[in-house]
């Protein structure tokens, strides 16, 4: 049973019904955000609620959209290790640095945990053919779960995506179309499609349950370390969808009495060749102005423009914590260091959160005895591009 009651604008708080398919706010075009009714939740629910529960993001079932388990498409989504990273940890200066390695997720990224409730909740609205523009991993996450629903999916890509991403779509049975562009083309391009073919658009931020997905990051990294957070959290940002649902699953976990109101210090981190949110910040700026001629080699971090660019900034400022930008030889550098000294393949955008880790200790805004989490999204084996031996 879900406790579902209504969505509500992120940004004017309009309300909006949960039993049909939404997508932005009918008003002002900002996202919805899921609300639940937590007061009646807060009674029954409570820590012991979860033992003997399933090792995946359903445990946290009453949190989540669904009416009905029925619906729900189960591929072994969430669950993720929450590794001490000792020797990584030693070499950076910290004593207590954790990773969150999200490339244990089926099709290897945190990616899934999004798709996996956008398509399940699609799938229980009745709603039978979705389409996403992606970099890659969202692509690949939203195709897999539209076959295993039995629903027809068509992918936009950017043309020079790596090849797994293209090919992991096409073994599901998406429909892809290359686009000569970034991900905002890819973005206009699918727009264009849905509107002519009723297709459901499964976008960041552009429908309410994806977030609700990401959410459950934050509900994990609470239970794993028995209902306290973290000092801080370094997230490598894109689209921002899991910083927001991170923050998002704090604000419902206090409101349910888990967790104290003490928050980590949440920091952005993005690739100096697209750093929209990082200009933002140091700016002052409640919103990002697009970031032009975007270049990285982190694909999920090549993203010019974010639909919850004002969320993201808001996040990051009443965590009291930073956003900082990366070069690529540095996030390299940090997928070298956490694969030799953890045994973590990371993909590029897990280098970054490395790099930014090594950053803000040396500068002192992390003290050696902070409780850190930086996040691995996915795995290093989809970037065969991506060469990380014999960096110093």
């Amino acid at each position: 049973m879900t406790y579902l009651t209504h969505l509500e604008c992120s940004k004017c708080r309009k309300e909006v019904a949960a039993n049909t398919p939404q997508r932005l706010c009918p008003d002002c075009q900002k996202p919805l955000l899921a609300r639940y009714d937590l007061d009646a939740l807060g009674k029954v629910w409570n820590p012991q609620t979860l033992v003997g529960r399933e090792s995946t993001l359903w445990r946290f079932r009453e949190l989540l959209p669904m009416a009905s388990m029925s619906h729900a498409i189960r591929l072994g989504e969430g669950g993720t290790p929450l590794l001490h990273a000792k020797r990584l940890g030693k070499v950076l200066g910290l004593e207590h640095l954790l990773i969150k390695d999200e490339a244990l997720n089926p099709t290897g990224s945190f990616k899934a945990r999004g798709l996996c409730l956008a398509v399940s909740r699609a799938c229980e609205l009745g709603i039978a053919e979705v389409v996403i523009p992606s970099a890659g991993n969202a692509a690949g996450a939203m195709s897999a779960y539209a076959a295993a629903a039995g629903m027809r999916a068509h992918v936009f890509m950017p043309r020079d995506v790596p090849l797994p991403f293209r090919s992991e779509c096409e073994a599901y049975g998406a429909d892809v179309t290359l686009v000569d562009g970034l991900i905002g083309d890819c973005g206009a391009a699918a727009k264009k499609a849905a509107e002519a073919h009723a297709w459901f658009d499964v976008s960041t931020l552009k429908e309410p349950y994806r977030l609700e997905g990401k959410k459950t990051m934050g509900l994990e990294l609470a239970e794993d370390l028995g209902w306290k957070l973290p000092d801080v959290i370094i997230y490598p940002t894109g689209g921002g969808t899991g910083l927001i649902g991170m923050w998002k699953a704090f604000d419902e976990l206090e409101r349910l009495g888990m967790i104290s109101s003490k928050r980590p210090r949440m920091v952005v981190v993005q690739a100096e060749g697209c750093a929209p949110m990082v200009r933002a910040f140091e700016e002052g700026s409640d919103e990002a102005r697009p970031w032009e001629n975007a270049s990285t080699i982190a694909a999920g971090l090549r993203v010019p423009a974010a639909v919850g660019d004002f969320l993201i900034l808001r996040t990051v400022r009443e965590s009291g914590g930073v956003a900082i930008a990366v070069s690529d030889r540095d996030l390299t550098m940090g997928q070298h260091e956490l694969a030799a000294c953890e045994g973590v393949f990371a993909c590029p955008e897990g280098g970054a959160t490395v790099a930014a880790v090594k950053r803000l200790v040396d500068t002192g805004w992390i003290e050696p005895t902070e409780c850190v989490v930086a996040f691995n999204t996915g795995t290093g084996l989809k970037y065969p591009e991506v060469r990380t031996e014999g960096v110093p």
